[in-house]
C-alpha cells in the first residue's frame, strides 16, 4: 500500500488556513496555490463543502488514523511506516490544535449562522471517534442532504461509528428518504421514527451538539457544556426509546437485511463473546459491540438472551440441553456471556 503525505506546499497552505481560523474561501486557496489545495482537498485535510464555496480544515489525527489503519490491515510489515505516517502529521496536528486554542470563545454555548454551520460540523465530525445521535424532524429529507451525508455516512460506519437517527412519519411517504434510510440500514445505521414533535439536533460524541436555533435552520447553537449536552444526550435517548422501529427495506422493496457480517452471526449464534468474536474477525471489541446493536434492532430483541436464542433459529443451530434444575434464561445468557 502506497501512502502520500502532505508536501511542503501542502503544508505551508494547510497551516495558514487554520491560522486563519480553518476556513477560507475556495477561490481564495486554489489563486494561492492550487495545486496545494487540490492536493489537501484530496487528501481529505481540506474538506470542501458540496453546497458552498468553502474549504474548512480536518482535524490531521482522524488522517493519520486512516493511513495507520490501512497499513496496519495490509501487512504486518508495514507497521512501522503506519507510525511514521502519524508522526510525521504531528506538527500540521500541533498547529491545528493551537488555532483552536485561538479561537475558542470561551462559552458553553455558541450561536453561529449561514456557512459557519457546515464550517463547525465539518471540523467536528473530522474529530468524531464514537458516534452521532441526529433528530432531524419534518419527514421527508431534502435530496441534496441525502447526497451529501451518504458518503460521510457510509465512511464512518466502515470506520466503527455508531450512527442513530430519528424522523418523523413523513419520511414513509417519501421514496427517497426511504431509499437512504434503507441503504444506510444495511450499512449498519440506525432509523426509528417518533411521531411527536422534536427540534432538530446533532450530538457528536456526546461531547459537543449542535441545535437548531430558528425554523429556518440557518442559525444554530453549538452546545460544549456538559451539564447540557447531559441534558440533551438524555432527551435522544427518551425520544429513541420511545420511537418506532422500522423495517426500511420492506418499505423500499428491498431484500431484508441486517447489515451484520454473517461470520460474525454465525460465532454469535454459537455462544463466542464479544472479545473472542473480536479477535477472530480481526475487529475491534467496539465495533462487535455496534455489530450488536444493530442485530438487536433488527430481531427487536430488548436482551441479549433474545438475541441469542433468535440467532440459534436463525443459523439452524441445536439449542443446548439445560441441566436439570437450571433456568432456562440464565443457562442461554451464560453461553452468550456478552
Amino acid at each position: 500500500m502506497t501512502v502520500r503525505l502532505p508536501n511542503e506546499a501542502e503544508r505551508a497552505l494547510y497551516r495558514e488556513v487554520v491560522a486563519q481560523g480553518g476556513m477560507v474561501l475556495l477561490r481564495e486557496a486554489m489563486e494561492q496555490d492550487a495545486d496545494a489545495a487540490l492536493g489537501l482537498i484530496e487528501l481529505g485535510l481540506l474538506l470542501h463543502h458540496d453546497y458552498g464555496q468553502m474549504l474548512t480544515a480536518a482535524h490531521p489525527g482522524a488522517f493519520a488514523e486512516r493511513v495507520s489503519a490501512g497499513l496496519r490491515s495490509a501487512a504486518s510489515g508495514k507497521l512501522a511506516q503506519a507510525e511514521r505516517a502519524a508522526a510525521e502529521l504531528g506538527d500540521l496536528a500541533q498547529a491545528y490544535d493551537a488555532a483552536r486554542r485561538r479561537g475558542r470563545t470561551g462559552r458553553p454555548l455558541q450561536l453561529v449562522a449561514g456557512q459557519q454551520i457546515a464550517h463547525h460540523i465539518a471540523r467536528i465530525e473530522s474529530e468524531m471517534r464514537e458516534e452521532t445521535l441526529a433528530s432531524q424532524p419534518g419527514g421527508a429529507r431534502p435530496v441534496a442532504d441525502m447526497q451529501q451525508t451518504r458518503a460521510r455516512s457510509l465512511g464512518f460506519l466502515a470506520g466503527g461509528i455508531e450512527l442513530r437517527s430519528i424522523y418523523q412519519p413523513g419520511a414513509f411517504d417519501d421514496p427517497p428518504t426511504v431509499g437512504y434510510a434503507a441503504e444506510l440500514t444495511a450499512a449498519g445505521e440506525r432509523f426509528r421514527v417518533l411521531d411527536e414533535p422534536f427540534r432538530r439536533m446533532v450530538i457528536f460524541d456526546r461531547r459537543v451538539a449542535v441545535v437548531s436555533a430558528a425554523p429556518d435552520d440557518r442559525q444554530a447553537v453549538l452546545v460544549e457544556d456538559p451539564a447540557v449536552l447531559a441534558v440533551l444526550v438524555g432527551l435522544f435517548e427518551r425520544d429513541w426509546a420511545r420511537a418506532e422501529r422500522v423495517d426500511w427495506q420492506a418499505l423500499a422493496g428491498r431484500p431484508r437485511e441486517s447489515g451484520v457480517p454473517p461470520e460474525l452471526t454465525d460465532l454469535l449464534a454459537a455462544g463466542l463473546t464479544q472479545r473472542a468474536i473480536a479477535s477472530r474477525l480481526g475487529l475491534s471489541e467496539r465495533t462487535v459491540a455496534g455489530h450488536i446493536a444493530r442485530l438487536r434492532e433488527f430481531y427487536d430483541a430488548e436482551t441479549l438472551f433474545q438475541l441469542g436464542w433468535q440467532l440459534r433459529g436463525v443459523s439452524g443451530r441445536a439449542v443446548r440441553a439445560v441441566p436439570p434444575g437450571q433456568d432456562p434464561g440464565r443457562a442461554a445468557e451464560k453461553e452468550c456471556d456478552l
